[in-house]
């Protein structure tokens, strides 16, 4: 029996009742559109809040109904569907547990969304520092006895911010004694677990933050389920967090014309995970044995595998994943990220009834990686980073960097100078240095290693002139 899509079913009875559009959007349907004719279809199904079709902030019909099947599934007290991404669910259950000036603990490798909620929020972070995983090379989570020095040092601390899994499918192992410990100080545990939406399916994945009692966790659904681009979900559990403030700050930060589209996908993807059958399960896992097999007979080419069987790394010794990136992408095989040492790819989430052309996919990596090996070797000398400080707070807070002057100096003479903008190797959109840190000899090799394998750098910077922002 196919579980519900009340959300879908909705749309599609609208649809055919022929309707005449006098409202948004301008496209009528599709028919004034001049997108191509696979593009142009959707369309179709692009209405907004009409009769029939419920109202997203205040939901009574089909999106009500959606959102509680969304509940049963996670088994929450409360969950949403978001149509901005994880970044709104990132800013939305910061918002509704911070007020201004109130000291939030957060994991120093967090996602660049959790730092700009932090700061419009005018909260007061405390960065703990996670552990380095050496054989994903990688931050996983941070460690128990951290989080309890730092609570120690912090006692007014109002929430802890974590991430789980890394973008990696890496997490910490004791994140449920660490939420344990943090319930016993009456502090919520808000769970940035984008990448972990499909842990609810159980074995072999890992568990998920709401099954150790995290009180909001914000999956993208986006990214491991079969929803579109943009279509998350935000959980809310237990009574630490008051489930009136998530939704009045959903109401204010998500947009006024949500995308049905996008909601239609969210609904399909908990339908997807709600289904998700033992022999699906085992279908996935000896198709993905299968093609991991294949991959690991090319010469040359090393494979590492994460606590998340979507994610497998990449590697070719001698090379770094940018280089083995674009060799890839020579060949049209796209990988989620590259980083100095490998290329990571996310699988897809096969159903029993599901293919994928693996073995085409495994010929044309043989010979991505047979490219790659007639280029010469390189010198791969990105060091760790700087785990020594495992609890830090900025020099100035966000008032305060707002009302200093900045001046851009060359990197090489930016020791000890305070940062007065974020720099951000990306992906995984991990800040390499906040706003209000110093920089560290550590944090300048950093940025030298990444600049010199060829990796993307976001944030406020102008590293083609070898110049960066600090404060006077």
């Amino acid at each position: 029996m196919k579980p519900r899509r009340p959300l879908v079913d909705a749309l599609i009875k609208f649809q055919q009742q022929q309707p005449v559009s006098f409202h948004v959007p301008g496209h009528k349907h599709g028919e004034l559109s001049t997108l191509p004719e696979g593009m142009r279809n959707a369309l179709a199904y692009d209405f907004t809040e009409l009769a029939g079709l419920d109202d997203f902030h205040y939901p009574e019909e089909a999106i009500k109904e959606a959102e509680q099947l969304l509940s049963e599934v996670y088994d929450t007290n409360q969950s949403f569907f978001l149509v901005n991404g994880s970044t709104v669910g990132n800013l939305a259950m910061v918002y509704a547990t911070c007020r201004e000036g109130d000291a939030v603990m957060v994991q120093r490798n967090s996602h660049k969304s959790i730092f700009h909620a932090l700061e419009l929020a005018k909260a007061k972070p405390i960065y703990v520092m996670p552990e380095w995983d050496e054989q994903s090379k990688s931050a996983i989570g941070v460690a128990l006895e951290d989080i309890q020095e730092a609570l120690i040092e912090y006692p007014e601390t109002k929430a802890v911010i974590l991430t789980y899994p890394n973008y990696y499918g890496m997490g910490t192992e004791n994140l449920e004694e660490i939420i344990s410990f943090c319930h016993s100080q009456n502090i919520p545990v808000l769970i940035d677990e984008a990448h972990g939406a499909h842990f609810q399916i159980g074995s072999p994945y890992p568990v998920s933050a709401l099954a150790y009692g995290a009180d909001v966790v914000v999956h993208s659904a986006h990214k491991t389920l079969p929803a579109m681009t943009m279509g998350s979900f935000l959980h809310s559990k237990g009574n630490l967090v008051d489930r009136k403030r998530i939704k009045k700050y959903l109401r204010m930060l998500q947009s006024s014309s949500p995308s049905y589209l996008i909601m239609a996908s969210l609904d399909d993807a908990r339908a997807f995970v709600q289904s998700y059958a033992p022999e699906d399960i085992r279908h996935f896992e000896d198709k993905r044995k299968q093609f991991a097999e294949s991959l690991s007979s090319i010469p040359n080419l090393e494979l590492f595998q994460s606590n998340d069987p979507l994610k497998l790394m990449l590697r070719v010794p001698g090379y770094s994943g940018f280089r083995l990136q674009q060799c890839l992408e020579n060949v049209k095989i796209y990988g989620e990220l590259a980083d100095p040492y490998q290329v990571m790819l996310i699988l897809p989430l096969l159903k029993k009834t599901q293919s994928y052309p693996f073995a085409e996919i495994r010929s044309r990596i043989k010979e991505a990686v047979q490219s790659l090996l007639k280029e010469a070797q390189e010198t791969i000398s990105v060091k760790m980073p700087d785990n020594r400080q495992k609890i830090s707070v900025p020099e100035l807070t966000f008032e305060e960097m707002d009302t200093e002057d900045h001046e851009w100096i060359s990197y090489t003479k930016a020791l000890g100078r305070i940062s007065a903008a974020m720099v951000v190797p990306y992906p995984p959109g991990i800040p390499l240095i906040l706003p209000g840190e110093k920089w560290s000899t550590a944090k300048l090799e950093e940025l030298m290693d990444y600049l010199a394998t060829g990796a993307q750098i976001q944030g406020e910077h102008r590293l083609e002139e070898k110049l960066i922002c600090v404060l006077p």
